[in-house]
């Protein structure tokens, strides 16, 4: 049987460029594209901005402490596989398969009387949950964040042969 990662650090380091990679894209289409985020999308980036940090300290620890760093890439692995629950869920109200939470769609402060509402509007850009911002061959970025976030939490648990017989 052939081993798909010749080491620890290997996979630590595919899982890191890919993740790396995954939230650039998302910071580049909002920055560069225009593209708004909306309040469940920002929370789908939560775990890419814990994972790539603890990633990069698992990356220099692996030689020295190739249990924890194991334990580490669990870790991070579920993570992944909430945030893809996350984008599932997220996926599923932009499809309209199921309603949205009610704070979905803007927020912000309380207005007290109708003059501070209307200014409040007027200053505010609501996104909504409910309407994809961006299509790719009909599917959008929380579809694709459900794919990416698979695939990085198979990559983080993935155990190769060596690792399994020294457990």
């Amino acid at each position: 049987m052939t081993v798909l990662f010749a080491s620890l650090s290997a996979r630590i380091a595919m899982v890191f460029g890919l993740a790396l990679a995954v939230i650039s894209v998302a910071m580049l289409s909002e920055y560069w594209g225009g593209l708004i985020p909306c309040a469940l999308c920002l929370k789908q980036r939560v775990a890419f901005f814990v994972a790539v940090p603890l990633l990069a300290l698992a990356f220099i620890y692996a030689r020295h402490a190739p249990l924890a760093t194991r334990g580490l890439l669990t870790t991070i692995g579920i993570v992944f596989l909430a945030n893809a629950c996350l984008g599932f869920y997220h996926a599923g109200i932009e499809y309209g398969w199921w309603l949205g939470p009610a704070s979905c769609g803007g927020g912000g402060a309380q207005a007290l009387d109708t003059g501070a509402l209307f200014e409040a509007l007027q200053n505010s850009s609501m996104v909504r949950c409910d309407a994809p911002a961006f299509t790719l061959f009909g599917l959008s970025l929380a579809s694709y964040n459900v794919f990416a976030c698979l695939v990085l939490a198979g990559l983080a648990l993935y155990k190769t042969e060596s690792e399994t017989s020294r457990s």
